[in-house]
């Protein structure tokens, strides 16, 4: 497989696709990343960990439907170019 700016594209959608199946009760919870351990005081600044779910949260929203439109041009793709 060449080193293209589809490829580039692929792989970053692919890992969208990872980021979104994760499932916060079945699996992030059995780590410890669940949203009943990222309790923080006021005022405190969120840690790594914190920021990682509201990202993984933010991810799983907004790009739900976009990443069913993306993935089915990805296929299309696929099955048209090879």
């Amino acid at each position: 497989m060449a080193f293209t700016l589809y490829a580039l594209i692929q792989a970053a959608v692919l890992c969208v696709n990872a980021v979104a199946v994760l499932h916060e009760e079945r699996f992030l919870s059995k780590i410890g990343w669940g949203a009943d351990q990222s309790v923080g005081g006021f005022g405190d600044e969120p840690g790594i960990r914190v920021q990682l779910m509201n990202l993984v949260r933010s991810v799983r929203t907004v790009m739900r439907v976009p990443l069913i439109a993306v993935n089915s041009v990805c296929i299309v793709l696929l099955l048209l170019f090879g």
